[in-house]
């Protein structure tokens, strides 16, 4: 690191890790560079580094996390992989930003954890909605009072998915609790900042045996709760209402919320930058704040953000089991 800058290496060469890099070329060239793109083949990587004017492309992550070019690297391979390649990465002395779910599950989880601590390096889970600024302005009203006690939340997200491999099928990592989930988990726990007592949970299987519409109730404190859905069979209305004993907020497509319904009724909007290329997913510019905010970490020393903290992670996989395991959704991982 010279500086301020900090130098990104992109481990997998898929949508989302496009859609990151294109969100990284809204951010100021002296503060973010993209020095090097791995995947598991080679052409792959070239291709992307081509487009993304990238200097180097490997193909294998071995390569990258052997790099001495790169500080931080950023995971965006599929979940049954989050684990082993955010290790290799960790225990090659590289700081890391992995995509969510972190994990397969808590043990899992864990693991990642220990290694980011015994090779002290930073480490976090890449739930970019938090740093929004829709979701910081939430934070500020529920930290002053303006809405206030949190009684309940009230979150759906569901999208016709029927055709994306990946979430459908088991050996890819699929099924809603892990990919739509955690997104409505952690919009829950941004709101309660506290682990709930009791989960309590329904859903249907796909053919394969996948969780594809899974319904929650989480209970917190006091009789609180959070009321949450995810579903791969329809479009839900995709928002997330958290009221409290003196109004009420609406993020709008609250996983990557630019609008929000405040407090008083009115919509309030804040818009990305567009990037160089056009995302493979809407609103992807604005992992540009999550991006930051590593960076930010790094430069001040930090192993964990508090936005994203290891205990966040643990606690959104101990929720992700608690649910699978309700429903009645296993795989290999859960039997090691």
């Amino acid at each position: 690191m010279s500086g301020k800058l900090i130098r990104w290496g992109i481990a997998s060469a898929g949508k989302i890790s496009e859609d990151f890099v294109i969100a990284l070329s809204t951010l100021p060239a002296s503060d973010h560079k993209v020095v090097a793109v791995a995947a598991r083949a080679q052409d792959r990587a070239q291709e992307f580094a081509k487009k993304h004017e990238i200097p180097t492309a490997y193909g294998s992550y071995e390569e990258l996390a052997k790099s001495k070019d790169v500080d931080v690297v950023y995971i965006g391979v599929l979940n049954p992989q989050h684990y082993e390649v955010s290790l290799l990465m960790l225990n090659h002395g590289k700081h890391v930003l992995c995509e969510k779910p972190l994990a397969m599950n808590k043990k899992q989880v864990e693991g990642i954890l220990a290694a980011a601590k015994a090779n002290k390096r930073f480490f976090m889970e890449a739930v970019w909605s938090r740093f929004l600024p829709s979701y910081q302005h939430v934070r500020q009203l529920i930290q002053t009072g303006a809405l206030g006690e949190i009684k309940e939340v009230v979150v759906n997200f569901g999208f016709p998915l029927a055709s994306v491999e990946r979430l459908q099928k088991r050996e890819l990592g699929g099924g809603v609790v892990y990919d739509l989930g955690i997104y409505t988990i952690q919009v829950a726990q941004w709101a309660f900042q506290e682990a709930p007592q009791k989960i309590v949970s329904s859903g249907t299987t796909n053919a394969e045996g996948i969780d594809d519409d899974v319904s929650a109730t989480l209970t917190y404190s006091g009789g609180r709760t959070a009321r949450m859905r995810v579903c791969s069979k329809e479009k839900l209305d995709n928002l997330a209402v958290i009221k409290g004993t003196k109004g009420q907020v609406t993020l709008v497509d609250f996983w990557t919320p630019n609008k929000l319904i405040d407090i008083d009724g009115k919509e309030k909007e804040w818009l990305p930058p567009k990037g160089k290329h056009t995302t493979n997913y809407g609103n992807s510019e604005a992992m540009r704040y999550e991006a930051e905010a590593v960076r930010q970490s790094i430069l001040a020393g930090e192993v964990e953000n508090k936005t994203v903290s290891y205990a966040d992670s643990l606690l959104f996989a101990q929720i992700e089991d608690t649910i699978r395991k309700q429903i009645g959704v296993l795989n290999k991982f859960d039997e090691e």
